[in-house]
């Protein structure tokens, strides 16, 4: 698979749960060049596929006086798939999955945040796939939250996360293949953002 130093959130939003003090409410735009979207798919019982999306942004607000108010937005292009198979990336793309040429981007809207630890949560919100939102929660750990050490940040404040979760394709309409081709498709998140 091309390893693009990228989603994500999603999709993405655990700086959300509390670090160092960063004053009032930030707002972190998503690095896409340190951010991962990544999905796994399980094919025919042998082994899980996969795969990520190489084209998205959005931003994610935090406030470390009230990390349960903070939120985020995602926007994924459907048409960057990449499963490092160009035949089965172009099915992928096709109306038996992400129709991406009707349905160009799909998006994450957080709606809620539940702190459960010190470097823990749960953020819930609404995804938008193929016209189609439903509700999705994500399971965070906050990572850090400090000045970015390489010189070419100039030191703005940056943010990191890991976030983990699962949704059923079908209730988004897409059910070509199943359930052969898992339903139930895994998501791991590996966000960076910097202070906008």
């Amino acid at each position: 698979m091309q390893a693009k130093c990228l989603l994500p959130s999603i999709l993405g939003t655990a700086v959300l749960l509390g670090a160092a003090p960063a004053g009032a409410a930030d707002r972190f735009a998503i690095d896409p060049a340190h951010s991962n979207i990544v999905f796994l798919i399980e094919h025919l019982g042998y082994s899980r596929m996969v795969g990520q999306f190489q084209d998205f942004s959005g931003s994610f607000v935090f406030d470390a006086a009230d990390p349960g108010a903070g939120s985020v937005e995602v926007a994924i292009q459907t048409a960057s798939i990449d499963t490092d198979h160009d035949k089965r990336d172009d099915h992928l793309r096709s109306p038996d999955f992400f129709n991406a040429t009707e349905f160009p981007e799909m998006s994450f809207r957080s709606t809620g945040i539940e702190i459960t630890g010190d470097k823990t949560g749960r953020i819930t919100g609404d995804l938008t796939l193929l016209g189609v939102t439903r509700p999705v929660t994500l399971d965070v750990t906050f990572n850090k939250l400090a000045p970015h050490p390489l010189p070419q940040y100039n030191g703005v404040l940056a943010a990191g996360f890991s976030a983990r979760g699962s949704l059923k394709r079908s209730d988004f309409g897409m059910k070509t293949f199943a359930p052969a081709l898992g339903d139930e498709i895994e998501i791991w998140l590996e966000i960076e953002g910097q202070k906008t």
